[in-house]
């Protein structure tokens, strides 16, 4: 006799996952090559920037207050006295009637507190000595960039769990970061299972399909952010895989098999979980596609059955396990951004059960539209090539029509959000 499933929300499942969701782990790396990885740790600013008043010009410093009077009529003179380029240290104060030819980026010297470009200045040589005239007024302070006008030292400049950017790492460059420390990346296992399973260089043979599930959960997981080990295909064969299983589990932090998961003859999970003494949260789901995608945990490790029908398979994983790895990643905004937009199809399916859609955006005269990937079952694959979201709709037991309202989960969204809720 069949196993009787009793299915439970989507909110439900998800929260079950989420109580067993593993905590993240701290790597460091060379600055060189933490690009796309989370920051472990808040990015404080070791020192000021710029660490150092300086010119944003070409030109002269002087003291502000002896240009007092001058006019076009009455230019005010200063001797030159030193002149110093970008990363030049001044030798020399600033006194009354003095001034320093200064470069863009170089640090004002002391006793100077403005700065007139060149435009604006005449120089001329008289008795082997440098001279500069000008003929307006300058207030104390203009044309300097002041220390720590930009950032203060110990102001907070990036949150932990950010995705570094090169933007961010010019930042940890600026502030000394030769080694950064980042989200470890969490291993995840990947094994198919059944005998129906030909490699992608095999020829099709009847009763037999290639394994696209396990290059397509590969990708989601580096698209998520993590590491991967791939264990193989199994056929349906308890012991054996329940060994292979039990192996793989020793080498990763989070297990994902693909098919065996229904109540057919050959479907070995279920059985397997249960000779491993795993704790099986759930294996059922009130959802299309992947109602019969289950978890289960052993020790610390997760395991997820997810479907054999490569569309289940691939919400199964983007709903269940990807939160999971953003927690691992430090990432605050773990979920899926959900936003809403126009269905530009109709969808006359009835859902029993919150059905999620492969789809994908299209932005005309200022609105979000949302149009089906292609067809609209578990088992079809040319559907996910196109997939950019995915359209959440309730259960219930009308279709959906052109025009209507409904929320959408974005796949390549670095945004996120903290909470998933229907």
């Amino acid at each position: 006799m069949a196993e009787m499933r009793k299915p439970i929300p989507v909110e439900e499942a998800i929260d079950h996952v989420w109580k067993h969701r593993l905590n993240g782990e701290v790597a460091s790396v060379s600055i060189g090559d933490c690009d796309n990885r989370r920051l472990a740790e808040d990015i404080i600013a070791n020192h000021a920037v710029p660490p150092f008043p300086k010119s944003p010009y070409d030109g002269f410093a002087f003291r502000a207050e002896d240009t007092q009077g001058a006019n076009r009529n009455n230019p005010v003179t200063f001797e030159i006295v030193e002149h110093i380029g970008a990363g030049q240290v001044p030798g020399k104060s600033l006194h009354k009637g003095e001034a320093t030819r200064i470069m863009t980026g170089a640090k004002i010297p002391e006793g100077a507190d403005c700065v007139a470009m060149f435009e604006v200045c005449q120089t001329y040589e008289k008795d082997n000595h440098s001279y500069m005239s000008i003929k307006r007024t300058m207030d104390s302070g203009q044309n300097i960039i002041q220390e720590g006008s930009e950032v203060a030292e110990g102001e907070k400049l990036i949150d932990k769990g950010t995705m570094i950017n090169p933007g961010v790492k010019a930042l940890l460059a600026t502030f000394g970061y030769s080694h950064v420390k980042v989200a470890k990346k969490p291993v995840i296992g990947v094994i198919a299972t059944g005998t129906e399973l030909l490699d992608v260089d095999e020829e099709l043979k009847p009763g037999k399909i290639r394994n696209s599930n396990a290059y397509m959960i590969t990708s989601q997981i580096i698209r998520a952010g993590a590491e991967y080990k791939y264990f193989g295909k199994l056929e349906d064969e308890l012991e054996a895989s329940y060994e292979t299983i039990k192996q793989a589990l020793a080498d990763v932090d989070i297990l994902i098999t693909t098919g065996g998961v229904s109540v057919g003859d050959f479907d070995l999970m279920p059985a397997i979980y249960e000779k491993l003494g795993a704790n099986v949260l759930f294996n059922k789901v009130a959802m299309r596609p992947g109602s019969v995608t289950t978890v289960a945990v052993h020790g610390n490790k997760i395991l997820y059955g997810l479907s054999g029908n490569p569309s289940a398979c691939y919400v199964g994983f983007e709903l269940f396990v990807r939160p999971v790895v953003q927690h691992c990643l430090f990432n605050k905004n773990a979920f899926l951004r959900r936003i809403q937009a126009i269905l530009a199809d109709d969808f006359p399916k009835p859902n029993p059960f919150t059905r999620f859609v492969r789809s994908y955006l299209m932005y005309e005269n200022g609105k979000v539209n949302v149009k089906l990937a292609g067809i609209d079952k578990s088992n079809v694959v040319t559907s996910l090539a196109y997939s950019t979201s995915l359209m959440v709709l309730p259960g219930g037991t009308r279709g959906f029509n052109a025009g209507d309202e409904v929320e959408v989960m974005l796949l390549d969204d670095e945004k996120g959000q903290s909470e998933f809720q229907l």
